[in-house]
């Protein structure tokens, strides 16, 4: 976060001020927990919405970049979220949280007018869920700045989303984004179908600006219908995608079934990891964090295919989508000789 939002901040007399004092202090302190320092390590942006998930057994904080952001950190990696919080309770906790997990909060947007996003979320016997997503919110005025187009530059990979475009401010502010990184950068298009926010030309579009795409079998029958591809093999319909739009890869979740990932040589097909699901929020975002991360690192497909299923499998066994994950945890889900049947 930066100091010139801190110096607007006048008398602490709401809590957000008084937690917005107090990370000021920490991030003078401790810089390097807030911020991205000069590349060690590749950054990872995760850019559109950020949302409290309000589940039944409390709140999280969520929205799939927030989710990937996490998850990225946990691996190893700088992360940051690009989005915009309102000048809230919710935001001022949304801010605590980051930088105490290590997440970059410099590049969050602060906005006076609209409320931080929140989603009430109800689950099914089977952990899936539903969402009843509040509008109007912060993240749906995000704005282009200078410092938006430093961390542009800076990115190793953006992942956003469809949920992110669902009004024009923002849809603008992420396509600028993704326009302004580097040629060699990664862009993930994150395909969230559940909604009603997307048309064709958003889709197009988004899959035009990206290197690799995820989404899952549902997602991908819609897709093809509203592009015009008739009914076809997953593998098929992705190669449609890979050649029509210039992608690198096209990954397919299949739930506790696996996935499919397909580039232009080859196809990995995963039979799933065996969980106890309790609930399914932010798997997916997990599964687009260790794909990445790897993909990244020039892993062979076989292997972003076992990691990614693996770490989205263990995701699914936790309330939220971003449980706390420690070191041991993480050597267990990832570590060598470990074989694609693992119960977690």
């Amino acid at each position: 976060m930066t100091r010139k939002f801190f110096e607007r901040v006048a008398r602490p007399t709401h809590i957000y001020d008084k937690l917005a004092l107090g990370l000021y202090h920490a991030h003078t302190m401790k810089t390097h927990e807030q911020k991205i320092p000069d590349r060690p390590s590749p950054v990872m942006v995760g850019l559109g919405e950020l949302i409290w998930d309000f589940l039944p057994g409390g709140r999280q904080l969520g929205g799939a970049p927030t989710n990937f952001a996490y998850m990225s950190r946990l691996l190893g990696n700088q992360s940051a979220v690009a989005s915009r919080i309102g000048r809230d309770d919710l935001g001022a906790e949304a801010l605590a949280r980051l930088a105490g997990l290590g997440i970059s909060t410099e590049y969050l947007q602060v906005d006076h007018e609209h409320p931080t996003g929140t989603v009430r979320v109800r689950l099914d016997e089977q952990g899936e869920a539903s969402f009843a997503m509040n509008e109007n919110s912060a993240w749906d005025y995000l704005e282009w700045t200078s410092r938006w187009a430093e961390l542009a530059l800076k990115a190793d990979v953006v992942c956003f989303g469809t949920l992110g475009q669902r009004v024009e401010p923002a849809r603008r502010t992420i396509i600028r984004f993704l326009e302004a990184t580097r040629p060699g950068a990664v862009r993930v298009f994150d395909v969230n179908l559940r909604h009603t926010f997307f048309n064709r030309e958003m889709l197009a579009r988004s899959l035009r600006l990206a290197t690799i795409v995820k989404l899952n079998q549902p997602e991908l029958l819609t897709l093809g219908k509203m592009l015009g591809f008739g009914a076809d093999t997953e593998e098929k319909m992705a190669q449609r995608l890979l050649d029509e739009f210039k992608l690198e890869l096209v990954a397919i979740t299949r739930g506790e079934r696996g996935s499919l990932l397909v580039t232009g040589e080859e196809v990995s097909d995963h039979c799933g990891v065996r969980v106890k699901v309790k609930d399914t929020i932010g798997a997916g975002d997990a599964f687009i964090a260790a794909l990445a991360h790897y993909y990244l690192r020039r892993a062979p497909l076989s292997q972003i295919s076992e990691a990614a299923n693996r770490v989205g499998a263990w995701v699914a066994t936790q309330e939220g989508a971003t449980p706390h994950l420690g070191a041991q945890t993480l050597t267990r889900i990832l570590g060598d000789g470990l074989e694609p049947g693992l119960n977690f």
